[in-house]
């Protein structure tokens, strides 16, 4: 339930169009619903601007498709992390509006018109084999109603490639940084620019980075001011992190 459903419903309520019993049959669900194996949290768009996003690593496709079908029955834009193209198939069964990015392993279902807010979200990533972690980040900011520039294949490696964009991002309200080696484009763009950096250090790498770990390490002890890390591979949270600041920033 989004806090535009819950005013229509109380202006209802209050024109005598709904029933009062049948409000509160609606709101029964609040704050939560529980199916036996998860409990949906309805409540959370309220508390913080956006619904649950459902991760489907560890579920079954039917937990997936189930809780999918709560979240999308309750309104609001729908996300689910981590998807399988068997289960976003089970899912378009049920959503034919649902949309798959395969390298991103995300499932999207757009219920609510765009409101995008006038930042934009720099999204800039080192190798074409940070290219997943990177859209996630992307479709994440994108179904939260940001506006995107996408800056790939700039890493460090090839830095004229990076100052190409120099101008472009120094206009963005916030960046997001995906790298996986030795993680230092993040650094390098927090040296650049006038905006929160948040950096996402990815498991690509041979075997002394770690799986991502080298990474992490450099991006934590950053010596550009301003740029703020996730966990590795996290592209979900460094693109929800981004949005929530460019919300409240960067203005609707």
């Amino acid at each position: 339930m989004t806090e535009d459903t819950l005013r229509n419903l109380l202006e209802s309520v209050r024109a005598g169009d709904e029933p009062i019993d049948g409000a509160i049959a609606r709101l029964r669900s609040m704050p939560f619903e529980d199916l036996g194996f998860a409990k949906v949290d309805h409540h959370r768009s309220i508390r913080c601007g956006f619904p649950e996003v459902i991760y489907s690593e560890g579920k079954t496709t039917e937990q997936v498709v189930t809780i999918f079908q709560k979240r999308a029955e309750a309104g609001g834009n729908v996300l689910a992390t981590r998807a399988t193209h068997e289960v976003y198939d089970a899912v378009n069964k049920e959503f034919s509006a649902a949309e798959y990015n395969s390298a991103a392993r995300t499932i999207t279902l757009r219920q609510v018109e765009a409101k995008p807010c006038k930042g934009t979200i720099a999204i800039v990533a080192a190798g074409t084999s940070d290219f997943s972690v990177s859209e996630e980040a992307r479709i994440t900011c994108e179904i939260m109603d940001q506006q995107t520039e996408t800056y790939y294949d700039v890493g460090v490696a090839g830095i004229h490639r990076l100052l190409a964009y120099s101008t472009a991002l120094q206009q963005a309200s916030v960046a997001v940084v995906v790298a996986g080696m030795e993680g230092a484009l993040a650094s390098v763009v927090g040296g650049l620019v006038d905006c929160p950096v948040i950096a996402v250090p990815t498991s690509v790498g041979y075997g002394a980075s770690f799986h991502g770990l080298a990474a992490l390490l450099a991006m934590l002890n950053t010596c550009a001011s301003g740029v703020s890390v996730v966990n590795i591979d996290n592209g979900f949270g460094a693109g929800y992190s981004a949005s929530l600041i460019n919300r409240r920033f960067g203005g609707m």
